[in-house]
């Protein structure tokens, strides 16, 4: 797939740019097609990317936690642009593939324990339109992980909606990093 970019590719490239796109090709391999749409409003993408960077400073919840949490909002969501990046990501840190591979099916899927089952359930609760969470999963959770980790879980979901939906009215569409990990973007269960 390829983007269909509905807010136009920015055709700016000043010194900042330039600069995010020399660390994303050398981080990733290649220039996220989220830079080029946020290229239009400098401002914004400093925010984000900001933002960004302190969020990879939160260390309460389990990064295979995390990232199973994130693929699931994602899948909710229907974002392929983050699904592709978040197998990406899984991959090149060394995360479960197996399990990754499994999240937009997880329903069905036996690879997962109790806890990584009720993230994921938790990740489609807040997701939905209006959120589903439940008490009954939150303190499941909270008994489970801690209640700092909750918290992180929650704004990892919430920021992931909002990845996820910006991506998609943006018109992002899945641009190969995942091929990298041989993953196939998978279809969510229909549950």
């Amino acid at each position: 797939m390829s983007s269909t970019f509905r807010i136009p590719a920015s055709p700016a490239r000043g010194p900042y740019v330039r600069l995010v796109e020399a660390v994303s090709r050398r981080m990733w391999g290649q220039v996220p097609d989220t830079l080029a749409v946020y290229a239009h409003h400098l401002p914004v993408l400093k925010t984000v990317l900001g933002f960004e960077r302190r969020v990879q400073r939160w260390h309460a919840l389990d990064p295979h936690l995390q990232a199973y949490a994130q693929a699931a909002t994602a899948a909710c969501v229907g974002c392929s642009w983050c699904l592709d990046f978040g197998y990406f990501l899984a991959h090149t840190e060394g995360l479960d593939e197996t399990k990754i591979r499994e999240i937009p099916r997880w329903h069905d899927s036996t690879v997962f324990t109790d806890v990584e089952r009720d993230v994921l359930a938790y990740a489609e609760a807040m997701s939905a339109t209006p959120p589903t969470v439940d008490d009954a999963l939150s303190h499941r959770l909270q008994d489970a992980l801690g209640v700092p980790a909750v918290v992180e879980l929650t704004q990892l979901v919430a920021l992931e909606n909002m990845r996820a939906r910006f991506n998609c009215a943006a018109g992002l569409e899945s641009q190969g990093f995942s091929a990298v990990c041989e993953l196939p973007i998978a279809l969510p269960s229909s549950s």
